[in-house]
């Protein structure tokens, strides 16, 4: 895993969804690198056309880009991509490893820790029989003080109870539970696009409505017991889920399989 934090501040880019459309594809363009340092962007007409916007929201856009010091603008010369391109997304790898190694590379913020009853999704994720309880935290986790995801954990009391909030203010979660003598093996997760609400936004220091990566990860020890389950947001411009997939061939017929570990 390379952990390269964007540089951007708490409310970057544009407010509204037309011009934060064109700021987000530009600057997608520019971290992949399909538009590189010293590389002149097409012109307000061409990018309006192409984005079918007007010229003043491309200009709303651009303005964005340039506020960041990704893009400068000179008369008669067009748009320029400078060499401040802020690096790439915080990139992490799916296998448990890297996320172990997320957890030492970032710093997190605890907003809130209360024990509670499970949600039902919670619940039947983590095999919780009728009447027990969880802890339930959140927290904001920050690369170089720029807030990228927002977290909130549940862990089953018996397991929760060899930590405090104090500690999980300052120590990643899975170092906690692996510190407890819970051998964490295996995780399964899933990913899907959601939408800011209003406690979310302000955490993240995003706009109401903007567009988040979720992600769910139930987490499992040595003896397949639920340990943790995670409800995660992304903000997508600023974090990326990599995964290493193998081309395997059964009975002829061929299928992607993830590969998992040090090497991947």
């Amino acid at each position: 895993m390379t952990v390269q934090p964007e540089q951007m501040t708490p409310q970057s880019g544009p407010a509204g969804g037309k011009a934060r459309s064109v700021y987000l594809s530009l600057r997608g363009e520019i971290s992949s690198g399909t538009y590189a340092p010293g590389a002149t962007l097409p012109s307000e007409a061409k990018l309006a056309a192409a984005h079918d916007v007007s010229r003043v929201t491309v200009r709303r856009a651009l303005a964005a880009l340039s506020d960041e010091g990704l893009v400068e603008t000179r008369g008669g010369a067009g748009t320029r991509v400078t060499g401040g391109t802020g690096g790439v997304p915080l990139s992490a790898d799916i296998a448990l490893p890297h996320l172990f190694q997320m957890g030492r590379e970032t710093t997190a913020r605890l907003l809130s820790f209360s024990y509670v009853a499970p949600p039902a999704p919670v619940a039947a994720a983590l095999d919780l029989p009728a009447g027990a309880r969880v802890q339930r935290a959140t927290r904001i986790r920050l690369s170089e003080g720029r807030p990228f995801s927002h977290l909130t954990t549940y862990v089953p009391e018996e397991i929760s109870s060899h930590y405090d909030e104090t500690d999980l203010a300052q120590s990643p979660l899975l170092q906690l539970l692996e510190r407890s003598g819970t051998r964490i093996e295996a995780a399964a997760q899933s990913v899907t696009a959601t939408a800011a609400t209003p406690d979310v936004a302000e955490a993240l220091g995003v706009t109401l409505g903007a567009p988040l990566l979720s992600l769910t990860r139930t987490v499992r020890d040595a003896g397949g017991r639920g340990v943790e389950y995670l409800s995660a947001l992304y903000v997508p411009e600023l974090f990326r889920l990599d995964m290493t997939l193998s081309r395997v061939r059964d009975g002829g017929e061929g299928h992607w399989r993830p590969v998992i570990g040090e090497g991947a």
